[in-house]
């Protein structure tokens, strides 16, 4: 058997303002009057985001840039000169803020759509249920933009404000399964403004792996996501100005596991510290599970304490893999 590779795109733009924004996505018109995304092969020296970025540029005009963490496959076969050939297509995710597309000569024109009003128009399933994934993950992009705009302003709002004023935002695919919540950002993160990047970030790989999981497939944040001056614990106060924020993160994503890694993050979310007697639960609170664990700075200082990390990791690849 044969086999091709292929790369495209979603691309959507906001039509309008507020509530009565719509989210239009752009479909190619091919010449039997079928709608189509922007795709083509993956030529040699490409990797699949090359070929994308090329074959949208071709085929609509439009320079594309990819929203993070969304990513989406179909497969199916035809016949090429007698031949079974097996065609995967990888998918990417893009927005742009103006409608102006330049077609190429392999379609007769386009247009800007609606999720529901494609579907409709659509005749192959997996187009159907691509269309629909690429339009919940915007969603969900959408919302997240606008929640971290407002948490990026909370030292504005807040009366006393003694953290670092960068927000360093959580990170990883929005449809994750697991969302793993650690304590605050440390310097390494607050100058860089990415969570998790010191040598916590490179034992909490380590972790991730143990449970099967790669860390581009789960996403990460802290339970206070500005650094506290000489990397203190977070007071109270802070934890509480931040529990909202956080709480509209984990109702985003709708993960199936938040772990919660320190005492920091058991407070933030589930009112208790003491996470070493309490490792390896599983808590269920307002549809959220929660597995508690110990932070990574902690098996950092204390490596014996490494063991029940590690045994709380192992714990939820057991848990995912029962899905």
């Amino acid at each position: 058997m044969m086999f091709e590779y292929s790369a495209g795109a979603f691309i959507y733009r906001n039509d309008g303002d507020g509530g009565n924004a719509k989210r239009l996505f752009l479909f190619l018109i091919k010449p039997n009057n079928d709608l189509d995304v922007p795709k083509g092969h993956v030529e040699e020296g490409e990797n699949a985001e090359m070929a994308a970025k090329r074959e949208i540029l071709e085929e609509s005009g439009i320079e594309a840039e990819f929203i993070p963490g969304f990513m989406a496959y179909t497969e199916y076969y035809f016949y090429m000169d007698g031949k079974k050939v097996l065609k995967k297509v990888r998918y990417f995710l893009s927005k742009v803020s103006g409608s102006h597309v330049k077609i190429s000569y392999e379609h007769k024109g386009y247009e800007w759509l609606e999720a529901a009003a494609a579907i409709r128009k659509l005749h192959y399933r997996n187009m159907k249920e691509l269309v629909a994934k690429a339009d919940e993950y915007a969603e969900k992009h959408e919302l997240m933009l606008k929640l971290n705009r407002e948490y990026a302003n909370l030292p504005a709002k807040a009366e006393r404000w003694r953290l670092s004023k960068r927000f360093v935002p959580g990170e990883g695919p929005l449809d994750a399964k697991v969302f793993l919540l650690g304590q605050a950002p440390g310097l390494n993160e607050d100058k860089l403004g990415r969570p998790f990047v010191g040598r916590s970030g490179k034992l909490l790989d380590t972790m991730i792996s143990k449970a099967g999981l790669k860390r581009s497939k789960v996403y990460i944040a802290s339970a206070v996501q500005y650094y506290p001056p000489k990397n203190r614990e977070p007071t109270k106060e802070e934890i509480a100005l931040c529990r909202d924020f956080v709480s509209r993160q984990i109702a985003i994503i709708k993960p199936e596991y938040v772990v919660l890694m320190g005492n920091t993050a058991a407070e933030s979310m589930l009112d208790f510290r003491g996470v070493e007697t309490r490792h390896g639960e599983i808590i269920e609170k307002d549809g959220v599970k929660y597995l508690v664990t110990l932070h990574p700075a902690a098996v950092v200082r204390f490596k014996k304490k490494g063991r029940m990390m590690e045994d709380d990791f192992r714990l939820l690849g057991r848990l995912l893999r029962k899905k």
